[in-house]
């Protein structure tokens, strides 16, 4: 009888709080950081809360919704290679809803549901985030921009949306679907258990994922690169420093030619002599060609 006994109280002890899961709930205890930014001293964070604030181009919000996403390595299991995953790989909602997402860990580790690309002027680095250390439910809420859209939504742990913790939201009707969602679109890089890896490295070439350099003949004489060539400066420098000894030791005539002169008589005068200038140069140069032409007559020979 004792024995029976005994085993009575082990099946109720085994059958009872063991099949139960204990999530821990952090929304109690969440501390207000300032501009969406919840957290607690357990793990658990909310980032990006917006429960009041329109979004541009929303006159009102269109409808309040609620959904729960569980997290965790179970929901990898039916898809083959995957090793994390959400219950859920597709959200659909109106734009402009009020939506509270309730996200349920349910691994020994840290798991996130975040949404990338929203308007930066609301939520701060463009994302909602909520993140749950452990066996914890945590919930946040955030209002969807409107417009026809596809988000992103990842856990952003190290390879954890790698190893299938990926899955898009769509506003409206959205703007088509994103890759590699697991269940839903194609890997942008298929897994492959049975090639060799003589054949990924060469699948890996084909695609170019690997630039393969030129080949170069044993024999092939080197290719011979021209020098670059550097710009001489020295003609610049002499210029600028013939420059300025002219105008310093041109400057107390300067002074002397304009003394009695207002700015606007100054300035004619200075045309005027740079025009007397121009014209006296091109006599000169027209004298050095006629010059030049005159001795290459007198070089030719008689015919």
């Amino acid at each position: 009888m004792v024995k029976l006994l005994s085993v009575v109280a082990l099946i109720a002890v085994f059958s009872g709080p063991v099949a139960a899961v204990e999530y821990e709930e952090h929304d109690g205890m969440l501390m207000d950081h300032g501009d969406g930014h919840l957290m607690d001293m357990s793990g658990g964070m909310v980032m990006g809360q917006n429960a009041n604030t329109l979004p541009g181009g929303c006159d009102k919000i269109s409808e309040t919704r609620e959904v729960t996403v569980h997290a965790g390595h179970k929901y990898a299991e039916k898809f083959p290679g995957r090793m994390f995953a959400f219950d859920t790989q597709e959200f659909n909602f109106k734009p402009c809803t009020k939506l509270t997402v309730h996200f349920v860990n349910e691994d020994n580790i840290r798991h996130q549901w975040m949404m990338h690309g929203l308007p930066k002027y609301l939520y701060p680095k463009g994302m909602f985030h909520i993140e749950a250390s452990g066996p914890s439910k945590i919930s946040g809420t955030l209002i969807l921009p409107p417009g026809d859209k596809t988000y992103l939504v990842h856990c952003d742990i190290a390879q954890h949306m790698e190893k299938g913790m990926k899955a898009q939201l769509k506003v409206g009707k959205g703007d088509g679907d994103l890759p590699s969602i697991p269940g839903l679109t194609a890997l942008v890089i298929p897994d492959d258990y049975n090639a060799t890896l003589p054949q990924l490295a060469a699948k890996a070439e084909a695609d170019a994922l690997i630039p393969t350099p030129p080949a170069v003949a044993p024999d092939a004489a080197p290719k011979v690169v021209a020098p670059v060539q550097v710009a001489d400066d020295s003609f610049i420098s002499g210029v600028t420093v013939i420059g300025l000894a002219i105008g310093l030791l041109g400057a107390p005539y300067l002074a002397r030619r304009y003394k009695d002169q207002s700015v606007s008589e100054a300035i004619t005068s200075i045309f005027a002599d740079l025009r007397l200038l121009v014209e006296w140069l091109l006599k000169q140069v027209s004298g050095v060609l006629k010059l030049l032409g005159l001795n290459k007559d007198k070089a030719l020979p008689e015919k």
